[in-house]
């Protein structure tokens, strides 16, 4: 294998990233959006938005104690990573996070002029 092939091979295994399973709520006055992220401590967490895009990053952490050694791996890929496009209507500005025992809750209201609004109705 050429040293290019085996660079592209190491950049892809770097990409490499588990999804996340994700549930999205939606209210009047925005969306609520719970990820799970077993394994992910809070300074291994990533949450960002680009533009119109929410990026959602984490690095397990699945050290093994000293001595012994994983006969069997099913999650051998060491992070989580899951990208939105968010919808005009949010107001990407005002995200706020909260993170306990392994899932990640983001709240992002509506933006003003997409929040439901009561007309007055006046009578003459």
């Amino acid at each position: 294998m050429s040293e290019q092939a085996s660079k592209r091979e190491e950049a892809g295994r770097a990409e490499e990233a588990l999804l996340p399973p994700v549930d999205v709520v939606e209210d009047a006055h925005g969306i609520t959006l719970y990820a799970d992220l077993p394994g992910v401590a809070k300074d291994g967490l990533e949450v960002r938005v680009e533009g119109d895009t929410l990026i959602l990053e984490g690095a397990l952490d699945l050290a093994l104690p000293e001595g012994m050694e994983a006969s069997h791996v099913e999650v051998g890929i060491p992070r989580y990573r899951r990208v939105f496009t968010l919808s005009r209507e949010l107001d990407s500005g005002k995200v706020s996070a909260d993170y306990r025992h392994g899932v990640l809750k983001l709240r992002i209201p509506k933006a003003e002029h997409a929040q439901p609004r009561r007309v007055e109705v006046r009578v003459d």
